[in-house]
């Protein structure tokens, strides 16, 4: 059985940071294509970044600079470090797999940047 289980959400003033990560089992984790996006109230699904299997990155143009994805294959994680955090940042983001026609998410980590 798949399980992707994301930790590290909270709540962080404007410029802080948060590092969130996504403990997965149940999968082949390094063959796996892996990423994060998010979602804010009202608003549409936003992919934030992905990471393959050869550890090529990924970023949406909004994130650029500030957050930076990584995966340890060892621990079977996966890991977005969030930096200058932005109030249009408030989301729950979601981190997700994919081989093949395969894919799975989490339940999602709820961010939430104060101004």
């Amino acid at each position: 059985q798949v399980q992707l289980v994301e930790s590290g959400g909270g709540l962080v003033q404007a410029g802080g940071s948060l590092r969130l990560s996504c403990a997965a089992s149940g999968i082949a984790f390094a063959i796996n294509t892996l990423g994060w996006y998010r979602q804010a109230p009202g608003k549409q699904r936003e992919l934030v970044a992905t990471i393959t299997s050869t550890g090529s990155t990924n970023y949406a143009d909004f994130v650029k600079g500030r957050f930076t994805i990584s995966r340890d294959n060892a621990r079977n994680t996966l890991y977005l470090q969030m930096n200058s955090l932005k109030p249009e940042d408030t989301a729950v983001y979601y981190c997700y797999r994919r081989y093949g026609s395969s894919s799975s998410s989490g339940q999602g980590t709820q961010v939430t940047v104060s101004s």
